[in-house]
C-alpha cells in the first residue's frame, strides 16, 4: 500500500505546483514510444498486419496533426484546466509519434528499421532527457522560490 500512497503524493504535490501538464506530457510521451515501438516491431515480425497499398501513411502525420492542434489548444485555452490537461495528454501522444519518426524527417526515406533510423533513437533520448531536465529545474526552481520567499517573511 505504501507505493501507491507515495504515488499520490507526488501526484498532489504536482496538482498544487500546477505542473500536472508537464508531468502529463512526460509520462503520455514515454508511453506512447513504448507502444509505439511494440506495435511497429510486431508489425515487422509480421504479427501485426501493416498498412497495404501503394499509400503508406506513417505515424508522424496524426503525431503532427495532434501536436498542431493541441499546441494551438493548450495555449489559447490555457485558463481552462480541463482542456489543457486533455491538450498536454494528447500533445504527449502527439509529439512520441512525430519525434518516433525523426530520422524520416532527416532522410526523406523510410529508414525505421535500419542503421540511419537509430537517429530517431537518439532523438526520442535527446526529448525525454529535455522533458524530464525541465520538470526537474522547475522543481528546484519552485523549492528556491518557496524559501526565498519564507526569508522576507521572518
Amino acid at each position: 500500500m505504501r507505493p501507491f500512497h507515495r504515488i499520490k503524493n507526488l501526484y498532489h504535490e504536482i496538482a498544487f505546483q500546477n505542473r500536472e501538464s508537464q508531468f502529463i506530457i512526460l509520462i503520455v510521451f514515454i508511453l506512447t514510444i513504448i507502444i509505439t515501438r511494440t506495435i511497429t516491431y510486431l508489425q515487422l515480425i509480421h504479427v501485426l498486419p501493416n498498412q497495404m497499398g501503394p499509400l503508406h501513411i506513417h505515424h508522424m502525420v496524426p503525431g503532427i496533426i495532434l501536436a498542431l492542434i493541441t499546441g494551438y489548444t493548450g495555449i489559447a485555452f490555457w485558463g481552462k484546466k480541463k482542456v489543457r490537461l486533455i491538450s498536454a495528454f494528447l500533445f504527449g501522444i502527439g509529439a512520441a509519434l512525430t519525434v518516433d519518426e525523426f530520422a524520416l524527417w532527416l532522410f526523406l526515406r523510410d529508414v525505421y528499421w535500419e542503421r540511419e533510423g537509430r537517429i530517431s533513437v537518439e532523438a526520442i533520448l535527446i526529448v525525454i532527457s529535455v522533458l524530464i531536465l525541465v520538470f526537474l529545474i522547475n522543481d528546484v526552481l519552485l523549492v528556491h522560490k518557496r524559501r526565498h520567499k519564507s526569508h522576507h517573511f521572518t
